[in-house]
Order: C-alpha cells, then sequence, then structure tokens
C-alpha cells in the first residue's frame, strides 16, 4: 500500500465542477400560475392576475440578482395575460346576457 504522493503528472483527472446557476423562484410560479389561468375554469382569472404580478417581479428579481428564469417568466406573463383577458371576456358576456335576460331583451 505504499503509493506515490499526488502531484501534477499522476493526479486524476477529474472534470471541472459545474456549478448551476440558480432559477428564480418566482418565474417557477409565474410560469404554472399563467398555464392553469389557462386551464382552470372559474377561478383562472384570478390564477392569471397573480400570474403577471409574480412574473413582473420576477423581471425585477432576475435584473438584480442575475438568477435564470427570465423564459419562465416571459411564458407565465404572456399565459396569465391571455386567461386574464379570456375570462375576464367570458365574465363580461355572462353579465351583459345576465342583464337582458333580466330586463327582458
Amino acid at each position: 500500500m505504499n503509493q506515490p504522493p499526488l502531484n501534477r503528472s499522476n493526479a486524476p483527472n477529474y472534470p471541472p465542477r459545474f456549478e448551476q446557476t440558480k432559477t428564480n423562484g418566482k418565474s417557477i410560479a409565474a410560469m404554472v400560475l399563467g398555464i392553469l389561468s389557462l386551464i382552470i375554469p372559474y377561478i383562472g382569472l384570478i390564477f392569471g392576475i397573480i400570474a403577471i404580478v409574480m412574473a413582473s417581479l420576477s423581471f425585477k428579481e432576475i435584473k438584480r440578482t442575475g438568477e435564470q428564469g427570465r423564459g419562465m417568466a416571459v411564458a407565465g406573463l404572456v399565459c396569465g395575460i391571455i386567461g386574464t383577458a379570456l375570462y375576464a371576456i367570458i365574465l363580461l358576456v355572462l353579465i351583459i346576457a345576465g342583464a337582458l335576460y333580466w330586463y327582458g331583451f
């Protein structure tokens, strides 16, 4: 068990350490809530609004800290806007239809 001391010539050749940068948590939450705003009926409007807020907070944090997740924040923002607009239009149509029914038109 007599091994020679390690030096540059006989040291094992390990690959360099890969340090993964952190992904912003708010961008992940924005993306998940944005997708849910498109899928889940009735409360999709609320999820969409929360997704928009989380995405805007995520953009500020990513710019300040240099974390990853900008693409997820963009996806959450777009899905949140589409989900919010979709359910706002549906809600508006239901309110107008209810008002027309109520007044007998």
